[in-house]
């Protein structure tokens, strides 16, 4: 039996093929949930051949159910209110219940040389880091009463703790996604429902490789010398893996973590640098 059995739980932004949300995903299915998987309709570039995202969501799906999980995949841009209420929908109608909200889908936009980003970029990074999290916590949060609890867990990031040059936008919007945390953990826990962040340090994904290849071109150096020269930082002296922090969201998911809330759970290696 999983810990997780007749539970169901919400993924956001879980296409990229090397994602944390795939890996969330996957191991919250092996736990025995049934997952709802969810991004935006567009394209994901893959070896210099574009996919549609909704097909990489369905070769999730597929993988899952191939290991003897339960899963569906739905479109969803969480800065979008009609999307997030046809989702609900969707979900309401299928499933009856939503135990578990895991508010992954993050952007880099505006996370660039300080003085050279604009507005607009920090508006939509504000959409997507920020915005989407509360806007779906405001979604769930009633059919969680209902239930008598849940959890909600926040993807964040060591930007959710300190703060490393070249990612003012991004830094400034996870360190509002703690903010929001613990706002939801003080003001639902009587309601039985628990909210933490989740901090990833370096994590192997689509999304770190192409900060270091942006950083590799500003910098004039070599991927592997914008490698060693971040790594060093990390205790670890190397990057994590996805699954990594799916092992940590699938703790605070589950009954181990019944009386955890308000946390921000770093995932990194042993990063200090600005904490």
């Amino acid at each position: 039996m999983g810990t997780l059995n007749g539970k169901v739980a919400l993924v956001t932004g879980a296409s990229a093929p090397k994602g944390i949300g795939r890996a969330i995903a996957q191991r919250l299915a092996k736990e025995g949930a049934d997952v709802v998987i969810t991004d935006i309709n567009g394209t994901f570039k893959q070896q210099d051949i574009e996919v549609t995202r909704a097909d990489l969501l369905q070769g999730l799906v597929q993988d899952i159910m191939s290991q003897g999980g339960s899963a569906i995949a739905l479109t969803l841009d969480v800065t979008s209110s009609r999307d997030i209420a046809a989702m609900m929908e969707h979900v309401l109608t299928k499933f009856e219940r939503l135990d578990i909200l895991v508010n992954n889908a993050g952007s880099l936009s505006g996370s660039d040389n300080f003085l050279s980003t604009s507005p607009a970029q920090w508006t939509s990074s504000f959409e997507v880091n920020l915005l989407g999290p509360m806007m779906l916590s405001q979604a769930v949060i009633p059919q969680m009463r209902k239930l008598g609890g849940g959890r909600i867990i926040n993807i964040g990031s060591t930007g959710s703790l300190g703060a490393e040059p070249g990612f003012g936008a991004y830094t400034a919007m996870k360190h509002g996604l703690v903010g929001l945390t613990k706002t939801l953990a003080a003001e639902f826990g009587p309601d039985g429902i628990l909210c933490n962040t989740v901090c990833p340090g370096f994590i192997a994904t689509d999304m770190h490789e192409a900060a270091n290849t942006r950083l590799s071109q500003e910098q004039g150096k070599s991927v592997t010398e914008i490698k060693q020269s971040r790594y060093s930082n990390v205790a670890l002296r190397d990057a994590g893996l996805p699954e990594d922090v799916a092992n940590a969201v699938a703790f605070l998911a589950g009954p181990d973590a019944q009386y955890v809330t308000g946390i921000s759970l770093p995932v990194t290696g042993g990063v200090p640098f600005g904490i």
